[in-house]
């Protein structure tokens, strides 16, 4: 009995502890006190101060699995500093009337391998005010004993926009499915100086994986199956392309980035615009001028007037090719840093639980079952003491002497 007793506060020492080892809390994690962001010219730095060192990962949302994109720390003390790209890592943008937005969901993940529901997700977004720039077009056309004269002008601004369908629907493309038709539009603003010319296009995959040229140095496609050659307008101020949507195999996000080379119109700086494109070459050459200047030995040459080569702007958007029937939702307008929860996909026939609830709920199995085999053996030797017991104590028939008188004799 002292064997048994001793077996059984043995197995209940046993499960006692093994449930306080699983419901015992974890490391103390460091807790998010604040975050900040500084909008650059060509990233936004995310500042986030914690009450004790940071081990963990930040990443934008879905792209866990890129490492150009996600950034891990060990061991860092506050604050930790996170750049994100404008022009790439998903990071997207939307015209204002007062200049471009740009906006990103980024996901802080209190560990540094998995993922898990103690990561909050954080929507950023920058805005930055259009400024008007002044060209100066200097032309190369001097004469002794004169001063150079310099013509100036507000640039025009460019932009790309890339739109559902037509144009004339004005809905900005933003969440789209491959294979559905689009328009890609490059305008300035309406002006009588400039008109442009599109060159260097390609789309790129935000990671630094991959990117595709689409329009060469001429202005001219180079896959017409992916993107056309541009249909320009009578002012040169406008060109547009109709094409599908298409994406690389392996993200969502697709930008595309032009160089746009402006031109003075009235100078002949035009005339190759639209370009007349033939195996990938423009026919069409920019007619040149020849003007006379006198040298310093009083020598009449000829030289070449130019616009100024560097008049270029670069532009770029971006948008989410989908493969899936249903499209995510867009995000939402929202000026200020607000926390969400990272996504979750639910499925009706799975159920899930954090992992305290988890923890209590095995402590609690573990007890009900520690009960139950205590139970059980107190009912075995119970039983046990039932069949001796009632083997000791029963009565004999034979109780009194007995003396068989059949076979005695007297002497």
């Amino acid at each position: 009995m002292d064997s048994t007793a001793a077996v059984i506060l043995l197995l209940a020492a046993t499960l006692t502890a093994s449930n306080a080892q699983l419901i015992q809390r974890p490391s103390k994690e460091a807790t998010i006190k604040s975050v900040r962001i500084l909008c650059n010219s060509n990233d936004i730095v995310v500042s986030i101060d914690t009450s004790d060192a940071f081990n963990g990962m930040i990443y934008p949302k879905g792209l866990s699995k890129n490492s150009s994109c996600m950034a891990e720390f060990k061991e860092q003390t506050s604050p930790i500093l996170y750049k994100l790209p404008l022009k790439s890592c998903s990071t997207m943008s939307s015209e204002m009337e007062d200049g471009i937005e740009y906006f990103n969901t980024v996901v802080v993940q209190p560990h540094r391998k998995l993922v898990t529901n103690q990561g909050r997700g954080y929507h950023i977004r920058c805005k930055y005010q259009t400024q008007e720039k002044t060209v100066t077009n200097a032309f190369n056309v001097s004469f002794i004993g004169t001063t150079p004269l310099t013509a100036t002008a507000p640039m025009p601004g460019c932009y790309m926009r890339i739109f559902a369908g037509s144009p004339s629907d004005r809905a900005v493309a933003e969440n789209v499915r491959i294979g559905d038709p689009l328009t890609m539009v490059i305008s300035l603003d309406d002006q009588e100086i400039y008109g442009m010319k599109v060159t260097d296009c390609l789309v790129r995959d935000g990671l630094g994986w991959g990117e595709q040229m689409l329009i060469n140095s001429d202005g001219c496609p180079v896959d017409y199956e992916i993107l056309g050659a541009y249909e320009y307008s009578s002012s040169k101020t406008t060109a547009s392309v109709r094409f599908q949507a298409h994406k690389f195999p392996y993200t969502s996000s697709v930008y595309y980035q032009c160089n746009v080379k402006l031109c003075i119109k009235n100078a002949g700086g035009c005339d190759d615009v639209p370009p007349v494109c033939v195996e990938g070459q423009n026919l069409l050459r920019r007619r040149r001028r020849d003007v006379s200047e006198v040298d310093g030995n009083g020598n009449l040459k000829e030289v070449e007037a130019e616009v100024d080569e560097n008049l270029t702007i670069e532009v770029f958007t971006g948008l989410y090719v989908n493969e899936d029937e249903e499209l995510p939702d867009p995000e939402g307008a929202s000026d200020t840093l607000t926390p969400l929860k990272e996504e979750v996909v639910e499925d009706p026939n799975t159920f899930c639980l954090s992992p305290k609830t988890f923890a209590i709920g095995i402590a609690i199995a573990g007890l009900i079952l520690m009960v139950a085999v205590i139970a059980s053996i107190l009912i075995l030797i119970s039983r046990r003491r039932r069949r001796k017991e009632d083997s000791t104590t029963g009565s004999s028939i034979y109780s009194s002497p007995y003396t068989n008188t059949a076979y005695s004799h007297s002497s």
